[in-house]
């Protein structure tokens, strides 16, 4: 079967009123005491897949749970044991699952892979939970009388390590799984609990916080963009394609936003989650007519998230990275510790926001509806992204020439007179926006024709297009790598108003730019001359 739920963590500053609303006279509390198996080099544990063997009062239960069909969908089987074979096993130390019951089950397909035999004898009880669980069934009648269902479940215990129980984990969490009914009353409920107790969604499942445990790590690494997990049919409609692209954006945004709601300050997680945020802003807006489920105040929300992220990674990425560089190149140090922590909004304050999550929960309702009673599911894709990807296009050839244009104007001064009169001073800096103007058309057209590819690449011009993409993604890096050193630039030009040591990064970054341009005209030339591959 699939189960379909939502787990969110719980902050600490509303933890009592949730637990009034958990602990009510139908609720019911079941310690959960269960033993996870992985092979040593934990093959399962990589595949995506948990195994367990857990005790749900007094009933013993063998549980897999693999990927379904949907962010919020995990496939399951569960198998009740018997009570005396599996203390008897307990008492010999002996307890291991038995792999053979998922012969001839849906869940038979995520364990194609493995040599069942072999991987049951190289299975090991590598971590243990211990979890007290309320459960409360929230209920609402519908029109034709049947009944839509959630169980909420409130988890509280510890992962212990299954060879050294020194080694602990606290566990805090709250659930929400669609027992029956429709699947809005799900994303409607736990919309209302999220706003209530400001609760923020975690995709950390217990099978992963255990490996964090044995591994020694407090978080799972960042997550990049997986554009082969991008699953697109070539006669899909519009409506469907959208969804696809937009599910794929969030396999990269939901795990780096649970690292960082459970306490990351790794500055891979925010880059990672910024750029997850970026390439779904861009989808949202070049496809926005490819579906009339789209809500336009997702993008405010969005690029407010994106901005405070951005906002605090470049401080952290000075102090992290570029100071060290410097320092090794001779610079006297700067310290940034306080420029940081006068930073008000921090990356888990932006996503701890209720619009944020809230946003998130309808991007995964989106990706979980059904496309076809959409009046569009009749429109092809592919005729309307050669549109889209044009009008890209043609937007950045324009705004390429504008700055071209400009950085003529800004030489021709140069040569005329070292003394620039002001009026002309005022117009070069007004018309310095088309760099960043051309690097935001760029990274777009690139996260678009990123999106499309699956669906207008043909066969036989695979070649040309990994090399139109190349060449675009190039050019875009080149345009980017101008931006961030001219933001240090500034970063260490206004830092030395109060600390004289920055002025050597100022000088060192005014430096680089003034080399760079002859870099970037090579790399927009090249994308400029490429023919399309659509």
């Amino acid at each position: 079967m699939q189960e379909i739920e939502l787990k969110f963590l719980v902050p600490e500053s509303r933890l009592k009123g949730l637990m009034r609303q958990t602990h009510v006279k139908s609720s019911q509390v079941t310690q959960l005491a269960a033993h996870y198996y992985d092979t040593p080099d934990q093959q399962l544990a990589q595949a995506g897949i948990g195994l367990r063997i857990r005790k749900e009062g007094d009933t013993w239960v063998q549980t897999i749970k693999a990927g379904g069909d949907g962010i919020a969908a995990r496939l399951e089987h569960n198998a009740v044991l018997d009570n005396e074979q599996v203390q008897a096993m307990l008492d010999n130390n002996e307890l291991i699952p038995d792999l053979t019951i998922y012969k001839d089950t849906p869940i038979a397909a995520a364990l194609a892979d493995f040599k069942l035999k072999k991987l049951a004898k190289n299975l090991t009880r590598l971590y243990v939970t211990d979890v007290e669980r309320t459960t409360r069934l929230l209920t609402e009648s519908n029109e034709d009388e049947t009944d839509n269902c959630i169980e909420m479940a409130y988890d509280k215990g510890e992962i212990i390590h299954g060879t050294d129980d020194s080694l602990r984990k606290a566990i805090q969490e709250i659930e929400f799984e669609l027992v029956s009914g429709d699947l809005d009353f799900l994303f409607t409920t736990a919309k209302t609990w999220c706003k209530r107790y400001k609760l923020c969604l975690s995709t950390v499942t217990k099978a992963e916080n255990g490996s964090l445990l044995i591994n020694g790590q407090k978080h799972s690494p960042a997550v990049n963009a997986n554009l082969s997990q991008l699953q697109i049919d070539k006669d899909s409609s519009a409506p469907a394609f959208i969804r696809a692209v937009v599910h794929n954006c969030l396999l990269q945004i939901l795990p780096n936003s649970s690292a960082i709601v459970a306490g990351s300050i790794d500055d891979d997680h925010i880059l990672q989650l910024r750029i997850g945020i970026d390439r779904l802003r861009t989808a949202l807006k070049a496809f926005a007519d490819f579906s009339d489920e789209i809500n336009p105040e997702w993008l405010p929300i969005l690029k407010q998230t994106a901005t405070l992220l951005s906002d605090y990674y470049q401080l952290a990425y000075i102090n992290a990275q570029i100071e060290p560089e410097l320092q090794a190149c001779g610079a006297p140090a700067v310290d940034w510790t306080a420029d940081i922590e006068n930073i008000k909004i921090t990356p888990i304050n932006t996503l701890q926001a209720n619009d944020f999550q809230i946003t998130l929960l309808e991007l995964i309702a989106f990706t979980m509806s059904d496309p076809s009673i959409e009046p569009q599911t009749d429109q092809l894709a592919c005729d309307k992204l050669t549109k889209v990807l044009s009008k890209q296009y043609k937007k950045c050839l324009k705004t390429n020439k504008k700055a071209d244009k400009i950085s003529d104007e800004v030489s021709v001064a140069e040569l005329v007179s070292d003394d620039i009169d002001l009026d002309v001073n005022t117009d070069i800096a007004d018309n310095d926006q088309p760099e960043s103007e051309l690097l935001n058309q760029l990274r777009d057209l690139r996260y678009i024709s990123e999106f499309s590819t699956p669906l207008l690449s043909k066969k036989k011009a695979k070649k040309k297009t990994k090399r139109w993409l190349k060449r675009l993604i190039k050019a875009q890096k080149a345009l980017e790598q101008l931006n961030d050193d001219n933001q240090y630039q500034q970063f260490y030009e206004l830092k030395s108003k109060t600390d004289a040591n920055a002025l050597y990064g100022a000088g060192w970054f005014t430096a680089i730019l003034t080399d760079d341009q002859s870099h970037i005209d090579a790399r927009l030339a090249k994308f400029a001359d490429s023919s399309t591959f659509w």
